[in-house]
Formats: structure tokens, sequence, C-alpha cells
């Protein structure tokens, strides 16, 4: 029994000083049930993403999704956390609650609000994603991971500044677009390649544009069984999907290669009976740029070493051959953790049905291919949607 997405609902990504954990909350699932065409009693599932590694006071925050409609009220709620992958693993718990036949209808909401958090506080909570045994005397927190990793990538294969800044300017560019992003300026490459004092270097040979932004926001999409699928206005199905889980210390494994999500790649791909070439967009987590860079090799776009082929060709522009992070990214629309994955299934799913913003729409797309990771590839989160109606 397969799933499909029938509704969402999505926040501008940013600072939302009137908002709370709560009211995110209510707000997308709201609007999504409306979406969707559901009343809240249809639903039979509700999963809540919600990382919550001390950016919220409230804590045990599943049973906040019932304050947006009392007919959700006794309904099965769970909320899951895979660090920056949360919002992908309520997505593929609700999408195995309907293939198990144990659902027909699932509510899933992903939220965060990080924007409350003191900085230094932020970088404590974030670096809680990686192996704090060995990690956590990392200078520049989270930021100094992928610092790391970054100098490492060039001592291997060459300085990559240049391919950095490109990707930084790609994904500030394509988030002009996007009324969901939370930095909607095109600051072109020169500024993006260039250390300034508006452009400073965070960690190792990573500057300021080279890393996500801190956020606040919440998006919501509904699941539906085949069947009810049917009855629906538009629906979006999951053609493949996949979870690799890797090792968390970074000693055991080659940080370099993400060979988790290169493995997520392969099976999802398997799973929907299709090649790399045949998808008409990705969605990839961008947390750092040198993420997406490594992300180009992972997903088999070019071999290990040459990623920079594929953004100084073009290939990953919006007009490229394989269009990559279209909505901005992580880079520009921004991270709130626990909505990312979420986000990425939403924005994918208007993409399919030609219900993008203007000037955001991937012409003719018939297949989309998300990545979303938590920690540094550790968890590893693929799907390969497709419109089924």
């Amino acid at each position: 029994m397969s799933a499909a997405i029938v509704g969402w609902a999505h926040t501008p990504f940013g600072k939302q000083d009137t908002e709370t954990v709560e009211s995110l909350i209510v707000r997308v699932a709201t609007d999504a049930l409306i979406d969707a065409g559901i009343t809240a009693d249809q639903v039979d599932e509700i999963v809540l993403g919600h990382f919550n590694a001390g950016f919220s006071a409230q804590d045990f925050t599943a049973s906040l999704v019932l304050q947006a409609d009392p007919a959700l009220r006794f309904k099965p709620a769970t909320r899951v956390e895979n660090a920056c992958a949360t919002g992908s693993a309520a997505v593929h718990q609700g999408v195995r609650a309907i293939k198990a036949g144990a659902a027909k209808v699932v509510l899933v909401v992903g939220v965060e609000q990080m924007t409350t958090t003191p900085g230094p506080e932020i970088g404590k909570n974030l670096l809680k994603a990686s192996y704090l045994a060995q990690e956590s005397d990392v200078q520049g927190g989270f930021a100094g991971v992928f610092g790391k990793i970054a100098s490492s990538y060039f001592q291997r294969h060459g300085d990559q500044s240049d391919a950095l800044a490109m990707i930084a300017a790609k994904n500030h560019k394509n988030g002009v677009d996007n009324p969901y992003a939370q930095m909607r300026r095109d600051f072109g490459y020169a500024f993006c390649r260039e250390e300034s004092e508006k452009n400073p270097y965070v960690a190792g040979p990573l500057k300021r544009t080279d890393c996500s932004l801190v956020s606040d926001g919440a998006a919501a999409l509904v699941l539906a069984d085949e069947e009810t699928a049917k009855s629906m206005r538009r629906a979006v199905g999951f053609r493949g999907i996949a979870h690799v889980q890797d090792f968390l210390p970074l000693s055991r494994r080659d940080i370099l290669k993400f060979e988790g999500g290169a493995r997520a790649w392969q099976q999802a791909l398997a799973a929907a009976g299709v090649a790399l070439d045949d998808l008409s967009f990705v969605e990839t987590h961008d947390c750092f740029t040198i993420a997406e860079l490594i992300e180009y090799e992972a997903m088999g776009l070019t071999k290990e070493g040459d990623g920079a082929r594929a953004i100084k060709e073009g290939w990953t522009q919006k007009d490229g051959k394989l269009p990559v992070n279209v909505s901005g990214g992580l880079k520009a629309k921004g991270h709130p953790i626990g909505a990312t994955g979420v986000s990425m299934h939403v924005l994918s799913a208007m993409q399919l049905v030609g219900e993008a913003p203007e000037g955001m729409q991937v012409k003719d797309a018939r297949l989309g291919g998300i990545f979303n990771m938590g920690g540094a590839a550790v968890a590893n989160y693929v799907s390969v949607l497709e419109r089924v109606k």
C-alpha cells in the first residue's frame, strides 16, 4: 500500500518573534488539513518532527498538534527526532504507517524555533548532533565540524573556494524567488567568494555565506493511502524512499565520502526504478556549501573529488541538467531543524503539481529527489517523488 502527499502548508522561515512552537504547529497543521480537503476527524495518526535539543523550553511536544482542532484529541501522536533530518524522519514514519496498513491518513508536522536562543547556546545545541566524546572541543561548534571537513576536502582534492562560492551564489539567487525563504537576496559570486567584514571566515575555509541560517518556521503535509488519494484534487506519491544510518564518530569513517548518503541514494533510486538522470530536480541538504559539494558526489552526479565540476559547468543551476536547491536550499531558505525535511517534501510536491511560486517552478517537473541528513551524513534520508494525480 503506497502513500501520497495530498495537502501541505508552509510558514515563512526566519525570525518569528510573534510566534511560539505551539502557534507555528497549530498554524501549519490547520492549513495543511484545509489544503488537503481533509477534516481533523479523518486523521488516523500524527507525527511531529521537532529537534528540541535545547531550543524549546516546552518538551514533550507531540500533543501540541492536537491544539489545531478538538477532533484530533485521542489520535495517536508521536514526536520523532534524528538531528537535522528530523523532518524527513517524521515524513518517512508517516509513509511507513500507511504502507503497513496502520493508517489511511497521517498528518505530519515539522517545527523549530531557534532564534529565541542566545547565540552561544545555539552552537552548543547543534554540536550535540556530533560525537561529543571525541568532537566536543571542536572550535566553532557544528560549523567547526564542517570547517574541518572542508579543510580535509581541500587537502585531498585541492582548494575548492571557487566552487563553494558558486554554490552559495546559486542558492542565494534561487532564494529570491522563494516567498518562504528567510534571505531573499542575490549576493552574487564575488561577494560570496571574497572575505570581507560582512562575509568573514567562520570555521576553516568556510565563510558566513557558506553557512545555513538559524531560523524559525514550520511545515506540514497530509499523507494518504492510495485509495484515499484517488479522491483528492492532486496527489504526489513516494516512488522510492530510503533511510541509511551511519556511525556517529567521524573517526570511524571517511567523512569526505558521505557513504551513508550515497547508499541512501542508491537504495531509493533502485526502489523507484529510476536513475539520477531521470530526476527533474533535487532538494539537498546544504547546511554548509561543502555539504552540497560532497552530496553531488554521493548522489552520483560526479565521481569522487570532482563535485566542483557540477557547479562550474552549470549542471545544478535552475536551468541546468539537474537543478539543485531551486528553493534556495537551507543556505537561503533557512534551517529550522525539525521543519527542514518536511519543508523539502512540501516544496518538492509543489514543484511536481506545478504549484511552485512564480520564478521557482522547474519546467515540466516529473520526478523530484530529496536528500536530508542529520549530523555529518549520519542520518541519511532520500525520497523520490512523482505526481500520481
